[in-house]
C-alpha cells in the first residue's frame, strides 16, 4: 500500500491479458504471460516511453483520456476501472496535506431496527476494510458471531483467512476469500491513507501465504449480488442468495441480506435455524426459572427439534 501502487497495478493487470497476435502483429515467442509494455502502449494510443515511465512510477499524473485508454487496453471491468482512477488520484497526490480519517464507523439506530425486524433472514452491515459493524441474531448463527469478538477483530477477511472455522464454513472457501481480498484491495485504492487498513494488510501478509498471493494479483472485486454456499454445523449444506445494498446517507456501509429460494431444501433449513435462534431469544427474555430454557441457555445440537 505504499510506493508505486499505480505502476504495480498496471504491471499485474497487463500480465492477465492474453495477447491477440493478429491485432498486435508480433509473432515473437513470449517468455512471460500477458502483454508487453510496448503492446499496452500501442493499444492505449500512448508512446512506449510514456507508458514505461507511468508503470515505473516516474510519471504520476495521467490524464483521464490516458486512463480510459489504459482501461480499454487492459480490458478492465467497471470495478477495476474505478480502482485504476482511484490509484491515479492517489498517485497524483493532494493539493495540500491529506487528512487521515480516524472516525469510527457506527450504524444508525434505524438500521439496527431494520436488522432486528428480519428474524427469518440473515442480515448484517459491512463497513470499511470488510469490518462487520452490525448483525442480526440469525446472521450471527449462520455466518459467525462477530459481535462476540473484540472490536478490532470484527473483520470478515481476517476471520476468513485466519480462523480455521471459516475454511469449513465456506464450501467454496478459496473463491469466496480471494474475492474478499479483492474487496479489500479496492478499499485500499479508495482510502490509501487509512492506518487501520495498512495495519490489517500487514498482519494478513505476515500470517497468510494465500493472502500474499491474492494481494499480489491486484484483482479488485465489488460485491452486489450472488450466491454463497455454506457447511453449517447444525444443518449441513446451505445455499443462499445475497444482495449487497449501499446504505443511503452513509459512506462505506453495505447491507447484506441472505435469502433462500422458495421450496428449496435450503429454505427449510433456514427456517429451522431461525426457529432455534428465535426460541433462544425468547428463552433469554423470560424470567429465570429452574429450566435450561428459562435461564436463556444456548441450544445445543442435541436439543434441536426433529
Amino acid at each position: 500500500m505504499a510506493g508505486n501502487d499505480l505502476g504495480e497495478f498496471l504491471k499485474a493487470r497487463r500480465a492477465m491479458v492474453a495477447p491477440d497476435i493478429h491485432l498486435l502483429g508480433d509473432p515473437r515467442p513470449r517468455r512471460v504471460p500477458g502483454l508487453r509494455r510496448e503492446e499496452v502502449a500501442q493499444l492505449a494510443g500512448l508512446s512506449a516511453d510514456y507508458y514505461t515511465r507511468l508503470e515505473q512510477g516516474r510519471h504520476r499524473s495521467p490524464s483521464e483520456a490516458v486512463l480510459n485508454g489504459l482501461a480499454e487496453a487492459l480490458r478492465l471491468d467497471p470495478s477495476a476501472r474505478q480502482h485504476l482512477f482511484a490509484l491515479a488520484r492517489a498517485a497524483a497526490g493532494p493539493s495540500g496535506p491529506r487528512p487521515v480519517d480516524r472516525q469510527v464507523q457506527r450504524v444508525r439506530p434505524s438500521l439496527h431496527q431494520l436488522l432486528e425486524s428480519l428474524p427469518h433472514l440473515p442480515a448484517f452491515v459491512r463497513g470499511r476494510r470488510t469490518d462487520v459493524l452490525a448483525m442480526n441474531p440469525l446472521a450471527r448463527f449462520v455466518l459467525h458471531d462477530f459481535m462476540a469478538e473484540p472490536v478490532r477483530e470484527r473483520n470478515l477477511v481476517r476471520w476468513a483467512l485466519l480462523d480455521p472455522e471459516a475454511r469449513t464454513r465456506y464450501r467454496d472457501w478459496e473463491q469466496v476469500v480471494s474475492s474478499m481480498v479483492g474487496t479489500l484491495r479496492m478499499d485500499a485504492g479508495r482510502h490509501p491513507d487509512d492506518p487501520l487498513l495498512k495495519e490489517l494488510v500487514g498482519e494478513l501478509a505476515v500470517q497468510s501465504e494465500e493472502f500474499r498471493q491474492w494481494w499480489a494479483e491486484q484483482r479488485v472485486v465489488e460485491r452486489t449480488a450472488g450466491i454463497k454456499r455454506f457447511n453449517h454445523p447444525m444443518v449441513g449444506e446451505l445455499e443462499v442468495d445475497y444482495e449487497a445494498l449501499d446504505v443511503a446517507g452513509e459512506t462505506d456501509q453495505t447491507l447484506f441480506v441472505y435469502t433462500t429460494r422458495p421450496g428449496s431444501e435450503s429454505e427449510q433449513k433456514m427456517r429451522l435455524l431461525a426457529g432455534w435462534v428465535n426460541e433462544r431469544a425468547e428463552a433469554a427474555s423470560e424470567p429465570a426459572d429452574s429450566s435450561a430454557a428459562g435461564q436463556g441457555l444456548p441450544l445445543q445440537p442435541q436439543d434441536r427439534p426433529e
